[in-house]
């Protein structure tokens, strides 16, 4: 009997790296894993394989030794890396910059590109080139293909794309909105269109990303059009622990009158603020808890979140000339009824009834939150971030080794 084709999927960050073990054809996931902490004591790990869990805390040095614990779990959890038909190693990479859009096969020349590209994003491009470097020495006999977050906003229209800025300065120095997300915005937008059973081509979509990080989309016809995040995924939705969009004077304003530093002023927005930042809390649980006990900076965080992600889905309303399909994915747009009821409160005048009933149900899977007679559909729609990037590279894999398909 045939082996399913199995995709191994990395996402490396600074002090964690975790995994998912994909069969793409199939669209099952039947392992995933993660190490953090990496190079604390003690470090914490966590596989599953099927039904049954593995955990350790020890000391993990570095990312060689976490993908080393990571194989070993998974073996002990029942795995097998030589017998469940390991066809590629898929790796997340968050910024392609101009030059990497499509997946693509990590060669020499590839890494030596991406490596090029750490500036733009220098928070996440270097933990992904760790674990590209511990997987390559450590899975020699498969393939491995990168697949960009960027991807799927790299033909923003110019006018969504480019920063009103000194053109010079920034076509040398590569600013422009790269977006980010981009594999969930495309995968998301797709399940829309399969369920209503309609093509991309046919529909005019808002997508709403709503976990610690977050961002929206407009999608034209299939083809992103623009998108909340910048250059950086500092830009535009009120994030868990990030600001989103700002005054840039402000970033001015801190390192001449509070003497802080350009560094100080980085790890403030992207780790010091947004909704943990003003209400002191980033799991939207414990907010809504310290909402009922009545406090106030939990209260403005939650008004200054919803009161930005209106502005954006208005904002795309005009830019799409009024959309067909909302949706909302990941954590909190999953799982928060109160988020979704509250972002598109009042809006029935655009053409948007949610039914209360449909929103607060404990359901899961996707489905359809609007009334039947709202003009706008809005959806749940659970990502799947992984078995997108287990996809693409098979893809390429197929490219590469037409044999291997099927």
């Amino acid at each position: 009997m045939a082996v399913n084709r199995t995709v191994l999927v990395i996402n490396s960050g600074s002090s964690s790296l975790k995994f998912s073990l994909v069969q793409p054809d199939s669209g099952l996931e039947i392992a995933d894993g993660i190490v953090e902490r990496i190079g604390d004591d003690p470090s914490s790990a966590r596989v599953r394989f099927g039904e049954r869990t593995v955990s350790r805390s020890c000391h993990v040095a570095d990312h060689d030794a976490a993908l080393r614990l990571a194989f070993e779990m998974l073996t002990e959890a029942g795995g097998d890396l030589d017998t469940v038909g390991l066809v590629a190693v898929g790796h997340r990479m968050v910024h392609g910059g101009r030059r990497m859009y499509a997946p693509t096969r990590l060669d020499d020349e590839a890494v030596a590109v991406i490596t090029e590209l750490s500036p733009l994003a220098p928070l996440h491009n270097p933990p992904g080139l760790h674990g590209i470097e511990v997987a390559r020495r450590l899975l020699t006999d498969v393939p491995h293909v990168g697949v960009f977050d960027t991807a799927f906003f790299h033909d923003l229209p110019d006018a969504a794309a480019r920063y009103a800025i000194d053109r010079e300065i920034a076509e040398r120095w590569q600013i422009r909105r790269y977006g980010f997300h981009g594999t969930s915005h495309r995968y998301v937008s797709e399940q829309a269109a399969q369920f209503l059973g309609r093509p991309t081509t046919e529909l005019n979509q808002i997508v709403l990303h709503l976990g610690n990080g977050a961002s929206a989309s407009a999608i034209a016809g299939g083809r992103a059009v623009d998108t909340s995040m910048g250059m950086t995924p500092l830009e535009g939705l009120v994030m868990g622990t990030r600001s989103g969009d700002l005054d840039p004077g402000i970033i001015f304003y801190l390192a001449r009158e509070a003497g802080m530093s350009s560094a100080e002023i980085e790890s403030m927005l992207n780790r010091r603020s947004g909704v943990f930042g003003v209400g002191g809390a980033i799991d939207f649980r414990e907010l809504h808890r310290r909402i009922d006990a009545r406090d106030a900076d939990a209260r403005l965080a939650y008004d200054i979140y919803i009161h930005r992600l209106r502005k954006y889905i208005g904002a795309y309303l005009a830019v799409l000339g009024g959309a067909d399909v909302i949706s909302f994915t990941a954590g909190v747009g999953e799982n928060d009824a109160a988020v979704r009821a509250d972002s598109l409160a009042g809006l029935q005048r655009l053409g948007i009834h949610i039914d209360e009933t449909r929103n607060r149900a404990p359901d899961s899977g996707i489905r359809r939150i609007s009334a039947d007679d709202s003009p706008v559909t809005v959806l749940v729609v659970p990502t799947n971030e992984e078995l997108a990037i287990a996809r693409d590279v098979v893809a390429v894999v197929d490219l590469i080794s037409p044999e291997a398909a099927g």
